[in-house]
This record gives structure tokens, sequence and C-alpha cells, in this order.
């Protein structure tokens, strides 16, 4: 029994040392250039956080930018591998004691709410300036960073910032907007929000939905609110909360939220449509609902594209994963971490950084201690029994990239996958958008490994959701209005272990496709292969409107489009009237969008502007129906006629059927008109009508002349005439200079001789 006993003592002294020799991070200080210029150790007033809570801004593209706020800031441009002097502000703004109460990284600069008043400092040509534009006072930031490249309309995501005060009573508030990364704002105007109840905890642009969210504060309960069809008809589910809530728009757009106060952290996948409290396992058999079901307090919160972890000032330290199902958070092993100036960062994919300033009694400037934790490694640990991950490989070509879909697109995607032997993972495909973007996903096999694992495809069929048929038109967004959404391809019953196998995004963009133009040219190949000759080509001559993509042909666009001739030649009409085609309102012509568009009106008409008068919405009335109708292409067949005119025409064309493409398709194209005869000096009517008079008369003077000189008195006309003309020939022979004065006596001694 002894025995026994001392056995089972070595044991427990053998495996407890063991389990205490494995920390979870071994701490260690950066200290370095701790020589630094006199003049940069007194320029500027040092800036700290007007707040208790320590937080710290990394910037989601840049790995290695970040920003520190505690009673000190600091801002590193290398992941604080030195030591660092506090961070100021210049003394020539004139701002006082600097207390910042929110930050944020809009591409390269980084953005400050100092004293209520917005600056920002472009720290890559190291230029302070502070905003312009807002006239009253703001405590906070929100905006976002696309990092998929530099495609315009990712930088137009990380370019868009909304300022405002928190807590401020909603109905009354001052919200501003910038669309410039924050160097000018000018006043938002939210539809309706007059009438709202409550206080504004945040306001959002919420890309990966196309949508603009506002966090409304009522009574210790907090909803989001949407500003565009179809979201705007209701609120988001409501939460309870309690202090300051924290608003943590995690990175990707992919439209995950983290929202926490010291009590409790909330967790959404759909942009605060359904908001949740994140469960907690402090063991295997020991779980909670929610933190603050746990009894703790939250001290800092650090989260990636699909990672979180939770540090508490009972000196724990949790984290968790942003899978799809895989969403509550673990306890990893204790070990003193915690202080006031801690923060957490994730520098990597599961590598996770507790960052602590330390001063320095000889020096200006701060040294760090760090202690990184290997979540991989941790995670391998027996003690926690987390399962393997079942995945081997997930993979695609799309992974981090930006595609567009214009109307009436679609687009084609591949992933592939190879489990672990034995297993059965579960490949799922998800949109963020799902009310402007539908898929159809196939999946199959697709041959071996080289180490014999099955490989598995998965094909992804991506179109606009309006063109699926699938969705009924109260849960689609409206068609006319660019969308965004990502789509992203992970593992449905992935382990908390699969740290390395991270989900596969994309962002796709409903819009314009500016690598798509129209090409106008006239169709001859018919008399070319003598289908056609020309005679019947010239009655039928035409011209073919195409659609290009990176110079290759797409289709022929049958789309609704109006020319303008642009050198102010009018000398052509169309084949329609208002009534001839149909028109059920009175539609829209040159005149009236040139009165509409004041001096640029001559070439703003386009997709955005134009109404259809066969659309049933319309509600003009029909007042001139035999007016020109001005609109080719479409359900009609209105041409082009010219008139009788020989020369060149200059065309402005422009694509306006707004269900076509969600591109301004426009383009200048000639039409050269020959053949044409001259106009006559008098209507061809009176010309025809006298040659046929001419013809007539011609007929009845050649039929009645013989028949008169056979009566007695044409014998006597043409007697006289005879004997006229030989007393002309004789009086007249000598003198030809006076034949008009022989001949007109006479005429005179005639007359009186037959008297």
């Amino acid at each position: 029994m002894l025995v026994s006993m001392l056995v089972m003592v070595a044991a427990t002294l053998r495996l407890c040392p063991l389990a205490r020799a494995q920390p979870l991070c071994r701490n260690h200080i950066v200290r370095t250039g701790k020589v630094f210029p006199m003049r940069q150790q007194m320029q500027g007033d040092h800036e700290r956080l007007s707040s208790m809570t320590t937080r710290l801004i990394r910037h989601p593209c840049q790995e290695n930018i970040a920003l520190y706020l505690g009673r000190q800031l600091f801002f590193t441009r290398n992941n604080f591998e030195s030591s660092l002097l506090p961070f100021s502000i210049p003394t020539i703004l004139q701002v006082g004691v600097p207390e910042v109460t929110h930050a944020h990284f809009a591409g390269p600069l980084l953005l400050l709410v100092v004293n209520q008043k917005v600056y920002f400092y472009d720290y890559e040509a190291e230029f302070w300036a502070p905003s312009r534009g807002i006239k009253h006072p703001v405590s906070h930031l929100s905006g976002d960073n696309c990092c998929y490249g530099e495609h315009f309309l990712c930088l137009d995501i990380s370019s868009f910032i909304f300022a405002y005060l928190y807590g401020d009573a909603i109905a009354q508030t001052k919200i501003y907007f910038s669309d410039n990364q924050g160097r000018t704002f000018q006043k938002y105007l939210q539809k309706g929000q007059e009438e709202l109840v409550g206080s504004l905890g945040g306001i959002f642009y919420f890309h990966s939905l196309s949508q603009i969210g506002l966090l409304l504060i009522n009574q210790g309960r907090a909803q989001f609110l949407y500003t565009d069809y179809p979201l705007n008809h209701s609120l988001g589910l409501p939460f309870n909360y309690s202090g300051s809530l924290e608003v943590i728009v995690a990175p990707g757009q992919k439209g995950i939220l983290l929202l926490w106060f010291e009590k409790n952290l909330l967790i959404s996948k759909n942009v605060g449509q359904l908001v949740d409290s994140v469960p907690v396992k402090e063991s295997q058999s020991v779980s909670h609902s929610s933190i603050l079901e746990a009894n703790l307090t939250i001290h800092s919160v650090a989260a990636n594209e699909n990672e979180m972890a939770v540090l508490t000032r009972e000196n724990k330290l949790y984290y968790g994963s942003l899978g799809i199902l895989t969403n509550f958070l673990i306890k990893f092993a204790d070990q003193n971490l915690w202080s006031q100036e801690t923060v957490l960062m994730f520098t990597k994919p599961g590598i996770l950084q507790v960052l602590t300033p330390i001063p320095d009694a000889s020096f200006p400037a701060f040294d760090f201690q760090k202690c990184i934790v290997n979540i991989q490694a941790v995670l391998m640990d027996p003690q926690l029994q987390i399962g393997f991950c079942k995945v081997e490989l997930l993979q695609a070509d799309f992974e981090d990239k930006m595609y567009i879909i214009d109307m009436n697109s679609k687009l084609e995607l591949a992933a592939f996958m190879i489990p672990r032997p034995g297993t059965s993972p579960v490949p799922v495909v998800t949109v963020s958008n799902p009310h402007s973007l539908g898929l159809q996903a196939v999946i199959y096999e697709n041959g071996y490994s080289y180490d014999g694992n099955i490989e598995y495809r998965l094909n992804i069929s991506l179109r606009q959701q309006q063109h699926g048929g699938r969705a009924d038109p109260s849960f689609t967004s409206r068609i006319q209005k660019p969308t965004m959404s990502t789509v992203t391809v992970d593992i449905a019953n992935k382990e908390i272990s699969c740290v390395d196998l991270k989900p596969l995004t994309a962002i796709i963009s409903i819009g314009c496709d500016i690598d798509k133009k129209i090409v106008v040219r006239n169709e001859i190949s018919a008399c070319n292969k003598g289908i056609l000759d020309p005679v019947t080509l010239q009655n039928n001559y035409s011209y073919v409107i195409e659609k290009w993509r990176d110079g290759s042909f797409q289709e022929v666009i049958h789309a609704e489009y109006v020319l303008l001739e642009v050198n102010g030649l009018f000398t052509y009409t169309y084949s329609l009237t208002a009534r001839t085609a149909l028109c059920t309102s009175q539609p829209q012509n040159w005149s009236s969008i040139v009165k509409a568009g004041g001096h640029m009106g001559s070439y703003t008409w386009n997709r955005e502007n134009y109404v259809s008068c066969h659309d049933p919405n319309n509600r003009v009335p029909l007042e001139w129906p035999d007016v020109p109708y001005h609109i080719l292409g479409g359900p009609t067949d209105n041409k082009v006629t010219f008139n009788q005119r020989n020369g060149i025409y200059v065309f402005f064309i422009s694509i306006v059927d707004p269900y076509y493409s969600y591109c301004h398709l426009e383009n200048t194209f000639s039409v050269y008109v020959y053949g044409a005869f001259p106009l006559p000096l008098f209507p061809p009517e009176i010309t025809i009508l006298l040659l046929m008079l001419a013809i007539l008369l011609s007929v009845w003077l050649a039929y009645m002349i013989p028949k008169v000189l056979h009566t007695e008195w044409g014998r006597r006309v043409w007697g006289l005439w005879a004997h006229l003309g030989r007393s002309c020939a004789r009086s007249c022979g000598h003198v030809p200079c006076k034949c008009c004065a022989c001949t007109e006596e006479a005429q005179t001694h005639l007359k009186i001789k037959n008297v």
C-alpha cells in the first residue's frame, strides 16, 4: 500500500512540473533605439486615451502598422519591434491637452478624434492636418479597409468614413461622412431620423451587405437599423447590453461583427441582423452560455478575419474561431498576463501577441514586453482534448481576389478539398449578401492526391439573385443599384484546431465592369457574300451595336439606346411616334433631357435617368402622341430616317436600358450619307403636273392643226401666213437689217388692205 502511494505521488510530481513547465508564452522585452534627437523628444503634445480601457488598433492591410491607445499613445511601423516615444500631435494645431476618444486607419491615413475634433496623420508623408467640414462635436469614427488589391472599388471601401457623437440623442444628433479617407466631411442625413427614439451607438457602412446600419440604443437594449431595401422595412433583433458598447468590424468584408462591453461578448455573422452571445468553455465539463454567465470582466479583445481572443481582468486568456459553427471561446492555461496596460493583437493567423508598454526611468522612450502565443501549439495540448483537423487541403485560385459581375452576367469559380482519410468534412459556400448574389454549388470527386487521398472539386456558379429565379422579389435588393458581396468557402464541421486552414474568400462587385465597351459597325457582310445585291442592301442599310470586353466580342446589343448628332445637325427624324411605339405615358426626348440637365443635359441621358414610356409605374400622361419617339432598340422597331442631304453625321450613342448593364455604355461614331439628289427648286408635284399638261397640249395640237387646215378658215389663215412670208422676202430681201421694221410695215399694209 505504501509503495502504491509513493508511485502515485511520484507520478503526480512528475506530471505537474511538466504541465507548469509549458507556459502559454514566454515574456521578452523589446529594448532598442534608445538614442533619439532632442528635437524629436520635445516636439508636440503627448496624447492619451480619455477612457480607462486600453485599446490597440492594427492596420488590416499593413501588418506592421498599429496604434496603441492607453495612458500614452504609441504609433509603430514595425509591429513594436523597437522602443518608441509616446505619440504626439504638433503644438501648432493648438488642441490644448489632447484627449483621444477614437482612432481609425484609412489607407495611408491615421484618423484621430482629439478633443471632439478629427485630425488626420499621413504617416507616409509625415503630415498632420485637421479634417474639414465638421461643425459639431464628434467622439467616434467608423470605416472599413479593403485589402484585395488596388482595384478602384476596393479603394472606395477604404475611403468611406463616418464621424459621430456616441450616445447623443439619435433624433437630433449630427452625423458626418467622408468619401476621401477623412480629409473632408459633409453632413449625412438619414431619412426619418427625427422620428427615431433612443441614442446613437454607432453608424457603419456594411460593404458586405451594401447597407448603412445605425446602432440604436434605448434603455439597455440595442438593435440595428438599415437604410436600403429590403432591410429598411424592419430592424435587427434587439440584444441586451450595459456600459459602453464597442463594435469591432472583422476584416475581410464577410459581415462579421464583434460587440462587447465589460461583462459580455456578442457576435453577429450578418452585420447585426442576428446577435448572439459567445459561449465559453472553461473545460470539457464546464461551459457557459456567455461571458456574463461565467462572471468574467473583459479587458481586451482582438480579432482578425478568422480568429478572436479575449483577455479578462481575472487574468484568463480565451481563444475562439470565427468559423461557421465554431463560434465559442475556450480557456487556455492560466498564466500571469493581465495588467492595466496590456492589450492583445493578432500579428499573423494563429499568432497572438500579448503586448505591454514598459516605461524606462533613464529614457523618454518606452520598451515593450511581448508574450507571443502560438495558437496551434497550444491547441495540441492533450488536456484541452481538441480533435484533429479533418481537412488536409482547402485551396482555390479566387482566394483574396476581387471580381465583377455585371447585370445579366455570371461568374464560375472552383475550389479543391482533400480530407483526411476516414473523415467526412462538409464544405459549404456562403455569400454575405444573399439579397443581391445567388449561388449554385456542385461537388464531385476529382481524382487522387499524390499520397492516394481523394480530391474533391467544388464548382461554384454565381449570378445576380434577381436573375436566379428562386428568390421572392420582396427578398432581393433593388436591381438598379450596384451592390457588393463576399463569397466564402469553409468547412461546416471544422474543428477549432484547423488554425492554418483559413476559409477561402473573394469579394464580388455586382456592378459596372469597366473593361466593357460598345462598338458600332455597319452590316455589309450580306452583300459581300452575295446574299443581297447592292440595291437591296441600300434599301435595308442598318448598324449593329456590339459589346466588347478586353477586346473580345461578347454579344450584339438589343437594349434600348439613344442617338444625338454632336454637331447640331437635325436633318434626320425617327420612323415611330409615341403613338405608333405603343407608349402608355409621355416618352422622354432630348428636349426634356436637356431642360432637366441644364448645361450638361446634352450628354446625360443614361441608364440612371431613363424612364420607359412602357413602364406601368410611369404616371406621366400621354399628352402629345404624335411627337417623334427618340428611343431605338428594345421592344420597338424604331429607325432613324435621314433627309435629302449628302454629308457626314457624327452621333453620340448611349445605352439607356437600366436593366442591361450597370455601366454608362457610350461611344461616338459617324455615318456618311451619299447618293441623295439635289433638292428641287419647285415641289415635285407642280413639276409633274406642268409636264403632263405640256404633253397633253402637244398631243392635242398634233391632232387639231391638220384638221383645222382643211376648213375655209384654216385655208385663209394658211394663205395669210404664206403671203406674209413672200411679202417679207421681197420687201426686205435687200435690207436685212430692217427686216423687223419691213415686216411690221407689211403687216400693217396687209391689215389695211384686207379691211
